[in-house]
């Protein structure tokens, strides 16, 4: 099965006009400048079509916002409703791009990912932690004889330059 290609630009230009949108009536500023520096960072993604680093940095700011977004919409969605009609309207077409922009936000990170893997990324993300390795190559075969062992040195100890001198 292929996956469609969907393009960066197409991306980002769809988040950043939901996220204009969502703004318009109630959510704070923290929730604009969440998703606006992400979005400037996928245009650095935009901007540098080979950078792996780019594209990795915008996916975990996609990731986080999700939460953050979350979290926005349920602290700060407003418990009585603004005054008007029109102001309703506006509170619920605010309300209806924020969680639109929320929702959109998982299939884009999908296709980010896939954009990551495009540029060369590996499946495992490493973020410089020290992790075990699955690469065999470096193990010796218990079954084989090291030269320097032998029934006196079983443990492959080093000797001591004098005999009879012994260093702790």
């Amino acid at each position: 099965m292929e996956i469609p290609a969907i393009n960066l630009k197409a991306i980002v230009l769809v988040h950043w006009l939901l996220a204009v949108w969502g703004c318009m009536a109630w959510l704070p500023m923290s929730f604009a400048w969440g998703n606006f520096s992400v979005l400037a960072v996928g245009l650095w993604a935009i901007a540098q079509r080979d950078s792996i680093d780019a594209v990795l940095m915008f996916l975990m700011g996609m990731i986080v916002t999700i939460l953050t977004d979350i979290i926005h919409i349920g602290i700060f969605y407003p418990s009585s409703e603004l005054a008007g009609e029109r102001g309703r309207d506006v509170l619920r077409f605010s309300t209806g791009m924020a969680i639109l922009n929320l929702l959109l936000k998982p299939a884009s990170c999908f296709f980010v990912y896939q954009m990551y893997r495009e540029r060369g990324g590996d499946y495992n993300v490493n973020f410089g932690f020290p992790s075990v390795s699955q690469n065999r190559d470096a193990y010796q075969s218990i079954d084989h004889q090291d030269e320097s062992s032998s029934p006196a040195n079983p443990f492959n100890q080093a000797q001591d330059s004098k005999p009879g001198v012994r260093t702790y």
